[in-house]
């Protein structure tokens, strides 16, 4: 397998795994015991790790979301607990969701050597969310850590995707509509919010897509061969773990 190959069919899983956490009842019950519901707790706890900072910082490295919606969340949430505390309960939930459902999964050890090369080599300049992850201590025990790295990678290519957006000539609002038009609600839009949706913005967002690949190949591009089979091997049991 090409580290190309390995892009293409990696990626897109660990997009789909890597928000496992964020929605089981376990990372609810935490939130809720801090007085944070659902969305307020994942607003503090996934941006709190860039630190108590204005929610325009947040809402500018999450990128998709309203800003408006962000601010409501994030300044109402760290009167609750402050950011950097929030983000570190938060990612633990990740390590908590590993624990509970990779325990059985063989080549654990391989699989988390792969994911913390390509961690290792990812460069995170001028990606101020995955840059924050990054800094945070992960567990030491591989089913905690496994998913946090998964959390983590996702990360990686979230914010070389929002770089590669704006470098494509496209903002934010406009590649969420064209990329999931039916969560826009859920992102703090409404239809009335909807931009121009056109063959130019398609083709940009296209290219978009094509440079993000670009960014994160050089990372991924450190496995050898036995190396990128332990990733997807890792990935494949992960998604049969997380299933519903």
């Amino acid at each position: 397998m090409t580290p190309d190959e390995l892009v293409a069919v990696a990626c897109p899983k660990i997009r789909d795994l890597g928000f496992a956490y964020y929605f089981v009842p376990e990372t609810l019950a935490k939130g809720d015991a801090l007085g944070l519901d659902l969305f307020h707790f994942y607003v503090l706890g996934r941006g709190g790790v860039l630190g108590d900072v204005e929610s325009g910082v947040v809402a500018s490295a999450f990128g998709y979301f309203n800003p408006t919606v962000v601010a409501q969340m994030w300044d109402s949430a760290k009167q609750r607990m402050a950011p950097r505390d929030a983000a570190r309960l938060y990612f633990e939930c990740a390590a908590d969701l590993g624990r509970a459902r990779f325990s059985d999964i063989a080549g654990l050890a391989e699989f988390c050597a792969s994911a913390d090369a390509v961690n290792q080599a990812a460069d995170p300049v001028g990606l101020a969310l995955y840059a924050g992850f990054r800094a945070e201590p992960m567990v030491d025990d591989l089913p905690g850590r496994a998913m946090q790295l998964v959390s983590v990678l996702r990360e990686f290519r979230g914010s070389a995707h929002l770089l590669a957006v704006r470098a494509c000539g496209l903002d934010a609002k406009t590649a969420h509509f064209l990329q999931r038009p039916n969560d826009i609600g859920m992102f703090g839009w409404t239809e009335a919010d909807a931009p121009e949706l056109g063959q130019r913005q398609q083709d940009a967002l296209v290219k978009a897509e094509s440079l993000t690949d670009a960014l994160v190949l050089p990372a991924y591009a450190v496995l050898d061969e036995a190396g990128g089979q332990a990733l997807m091997a890792g990935l494949d049991q992960i998604e049969a773990a997380l299933a519903p």
